[in-house]
C-alpha cells in the first residue's frame, strides 16, 4: 500500500462519512448551524439538500456528535417504506416495543407517541432523522406531518430532520404536502466545493491520516476540481486511486498525468465530458478566427 510510502497513517480519502475528517468549508459550516439552529427552534422540520456526494451524511453525523445525551436519536436510513413500516423503523430506532404480528398505524401512532410524551416530562428530546429523504411518498410524509403534531405551548415533542437530494426540493413544493412545507423553520442546500476549497479539502484529509507535507502538484489539484466538480465523494475516490498510482511510478508527487489516469479509471464519465468540453472550446476558438479572417476580407473589399 502508499501509506507508508507517502508517510500516512491510514488512507486519508476514504469515501465513509468519519466525522473526524469534516473539512468544514465555509459552506459546510453554515450547513451545520443551520441543522443546529433548527433544532434549537420550536418547530418541528428541518431540511438539508444537495447533490450526491456534498458531504450531507457527514454534516449530519457530525451534529449528531454535538447533541446531548438527553437527546434520543432515531436515524432511518432507507426510507423507501410505507406508513406502516416507517413508524415501525421509528419504534425499532427508539427501542419501542411491539407486536410485529399485531401492528396497525394506530397502534404504532400511539406507542411513539406515548415515548414522546415520556422523553419530554423527564426533560429530554426526540429526534428523527431521515437520511435519502427524496425517495419517501407523500403519503409517509403526510404521516410523519401527523405525528408532529404532538406538541407543547412551546414547542414539538418531535423534530425532523430530512436529509436528501434537490428532488427533496420539488417534492416538497407538492400542494398536497403545503401544511408540512409550512413548518420547515431552517433550511440549507449543500453546494459542491469550489478550486480553493478543494486544495484545502485534500490538505486537510492529508493532515488528518498523519501526512505532513503536500503530495498533489498544484496543476493536478486544478484538475482534480474539473474533473469532480468539487464533489468531495468523487474527489475522495480520485485522490485514493491518484495516490495508489503515484506509489506505483515511484512519484513523490501526484502529477496531472496520474490524476488522468486515475480518473480514466474511476471517473470515466467525467473524463469524457472534459475531453468533449475542451475539443468543443477549441472548435469554437477556430471558428471564432474563420471568422475574424472573413470579416477583415470582406472589409478590404468594401474600402
Amino acid at each position: 500500500m502508499y501509506l507508508s510510502y507517502f508517510g500516512l497513517s491510514e488512507k486519508p480519502f476514504s469515501i465513509a462519512p468519519n466525522p473526524e475528517y469534516l473539512f468544514l468549508s465555509e459552506r459546510h459550516k453554515e450547513a451545520l448551524a443551520h441543522l443546529t439552529f433548527g433544532l434549537g427552534d420550536a418547530g418541528g422540520f428541518v431540511l438539508l439538500t444537495g447533490e450526491v456526494g456534498t458531504g450531507k451524511t457527514t454534516v449530519t453525523r457530525c451534529m449528531l456528535e454535538q447533541l446531548s445525551d438527553s437527546t434520543q436519536v432515531a436515524f432511518i436510513l432507507n426510507p423507501a417504506l410505507n406508513e406502516l413500516e416507517l413508524l415501525a423503523s421509528i419504534c425499532d430506532e427508539l427501542k419501542i416495543r411491539y407486536k410485529k404480528s399485531e401492528t396497525s398505524l394506530k397502534d404504532l401512532t400511539d406507542k411513539i407517541k406515548s415515548r414522546l410524551l415520556k422523553n419530554h416530562q423527564a426533560g429530554g428530546h426526540t429526534l428523527l432523522i431521515i437520511d435519502e429523504a427524496q425517495h419517501l411518498s407523500a403519503a409517509v410524509l403526510e404521516q410523519l406531518r401527523l405525528l408532529t403534531n404532538l406538541e407543547t405551548n412551546t414547542k414539538k415533542l418531535l423534530q425532523i430532520i430530512l436529509v436528501g437530494q434537490p428532488e427533496l426540493q420539488q417534492l416538497l413544493k407538492r400542494n398536497d404536502l403545503r401544511q408540512l412545507a409550512q413548518r420547515i423553520t431552517a433550511r440549507y442546500h449543500l453546494l459542491p466545493l469550489n478550486e480553493s476549497q478543494v486544495f484545502a479539502y485534500i490538505q486537510h484529509r492529508i493532515f488528518k491520516a498523519g501526512g505532513q507535507t503536500q503530495l498533489f502538484e498544484m496543476g493536478s489539484i486544478k484538475l482534480i476540481h474539473q474533473l469532480t466538480a468539487g464533489i468531495p465523494r468523487l474527489i475522495n475516490l480520485l485522490c485514493d486511486r491518484a495516490l495508489m498510482g503515484a506509489y506505483s511510478n515511484q512519484y513523490p508527487l501526484v502529477t496531472k498525468a496520474v490524476v488522468k489516469k486515475a480518473a480514466a479509471e474511476v471517473l470515466p464519465d467525467q473524463v469524457t465530458e472534459q475531453k468533449v468540453s475542451s475539443n468543443g472550446a477549441k472548435w469554437v476558438w477556430w471558428f471564432a478566427g474563420v471568422a475574424m479572417l472573413l470579416s477583415g476580407f470582406a472589409l478590404s473589399y468594401v474600402f
